[in-house]
């Protein structure tokens, strides 16, 4: 994946067609310019009947002359001008077009190396399964899309798609050893098609682009809006914003670029601070405290222990993605989209998985695996959401079909290794003394 996003970096930054359009525009304004200046240099020509033919052009004439009534007044441009005015733009339209030649060149070897790379490090290959666990959820699939589509701001592509798939419905296909889809798992995407969603989704991403131009003000009034549903989750998200508008206007003008007067600066922040940071001492006290004391340091903030608690330059991000996380918790969603997840994460499985079944294939052996993967798969911590269990007897995860079952002891294993052990009876625990029966074990959840 490294060699990937290397890749991908120099993609973006040598091989784009942000270029190619820029040196193109050059050339449609020097072609703009030399059309003005051959215009410029009009004249005006005078047509004349006589015996019901044009007999002479006269410039500068109007109304009847000598030869009889004008027809019309036309403007040609003077040949001279015209013919100096291209001769001086051939040479930087022929430079303009090898520009753009050459720039497409780039984008053509860089979009071939990346090829290259998308070949070597994901190979076209089948993976040795008969089984897709998701073949009989279709819809779920689609509405995986469409919230993905929604969260991205993509309103009229998701209602495109939505109604794409109200008027074709997915057939769902059983796979053995599945459940079969449930009722939420139909094609009612009511929900989804909710103007309320559309316009809470639209206000997010007005806020975040709002924190990218280092404006809080509309992040903190939505804060304050939901303090109380913020509250009960235990966020911390509007005191942040707060204190981070603190520390926006103790830097003053030279950094924050706001105007010069007593709402920036030392003095603005500490205005700041005595309107709104009150509410916040039951919770923040201690915080609020380090923010007061560090203004002793104004001078010399460097050097100053408080100099971490100044340092905005991940701030924006790090507030933008609690702000983020915050406004989907209140929706009821994750803070990252599903789809997103499940795609990054299957693309970090898949170089395992491929060399799995290279090494299945040599063997000859099979890969019958369903409900768990035959290898573990190392994912971020960002991406795991779920405790596994393996079951210290058997060696095996544990499923919702084979579940942790807790002995009175204290012990877990999995259901079927209690079966085993117990045979119906009482048993002695593998990892204590104590002997239990089948029907004092509890199931946990993790």
């Amino acid at each position: 994946m490294d060699v990937l996003q290397d890749e991908l970096a120099k993609l973006h930054g040598n091989a784009n067609l942000s270029q190619s359009v820029q040196d193109v525009e050059k050339i449609i304004e020097q072609l703009e310019r030399a059309r003005e200046s051959i215009v410029a240099g009009k004249s005006d020509s005078v047509f004349y009947i006589r015996n019901g033919g044009v007999c002479e052009t006269l410039r500068g004439k109007e109304g009847v002359g000598i030869f009889g009534q004008f027809i019309h007044t036309d403007v040609f441009p003077d040949p001279s001008s015209a013919s100096i005015t291209l001769a001086k733009i051939q040479n930087p339209i022929k430079s303009g077009f090898e520009k753009v030649n050459d720039d497409l060149k780039k984008v053509h070897k860089g979009q071939s190396v990346y090829g290259r790379a998308l070949d070597k490090n994901f190979p076209v290959k089948a993976l040795p399964t008969e089984y897709d666990a998701l073949a009989s959820h279709p819809s779920l699939i689609n509405r995986a899309i469409a919230m993905h589509l929604l969260r991205e701001g993509q309103f009229s592509v998701a209602s495109t798609f939505l109604d794409e798939a109200q008027d074709n419905p997915p057939h769902p296909i059983p796979t053995p050893g599945s459940p079969r889809p449930a009722d939420s798992d139909s094609t009612d995407f009511t929900s989804l098609r909710s103007q309320e969603l559309q316009v809470k989704f639209s206000n997010m991403y007005q806020i975040l682009h709002e924190l990218k131009a280092h404006n809080l003000h509309p992040a903190i009034t939505w804060a304050r809006g939901n303090s109380i549903e913020l509250e009960k989750r235990g966020s911390n998200l509007e005191f942040e914003l707060s204190k981070l508008q603190f520390v926006w206007l103790f830097q003053g003008p030279e950094v924050n670029g706001l105007p010069a007067d007593s709402n920036n600066g030392l003095e603005g922040a500490l205005k700041y601070a005595r309107q709104h940071f009150g509410r916040f001492q039951g919770r923040f006290l201690r915080d609020i405290q380090q923010l007061a004391t560090a203004m002793a340091y104004k001078s010399n903030l460097r050097s100053s222990p408080y100099y971490r608690t100044f340092d905005t330059e991940t701030a924006w991000d790090d507030v933008s993605s609690s702000f983020t996380r915050e406004f989907c918790s209140l929706l009821g969603l994750s803070a990252e989209s599903p789809l997103y997840i499940a795609a990054t994460a299957g693309a970090i499985a898949l170089p395992t998985l491929l060399k799995l079944a290279s090494i299945v294939k040599e063997k000859r052996t099979e890969w019958t695996t369903q409900n768990e993967l035959p290898v573990e798969i190392a994912l971020p911590k960002s991406m795991i959401f779920h405790a596994i269990f393996v079951c210290p007897v058997s060696k095996e995860q544990t499923t919702d079909s084979n579940p942790p079952m807790m002995m009175p002891c204290g012990h877990v294993v999995a259901k079927e290794s209690l079966q085993r052990l117990s045979k119906g009876g009482r048993f002695k625990c593998p990892y204590c003394p104590g002997e239990s029966h089948p029907k004092d074990a509890r199931q946990i959840i993790l």
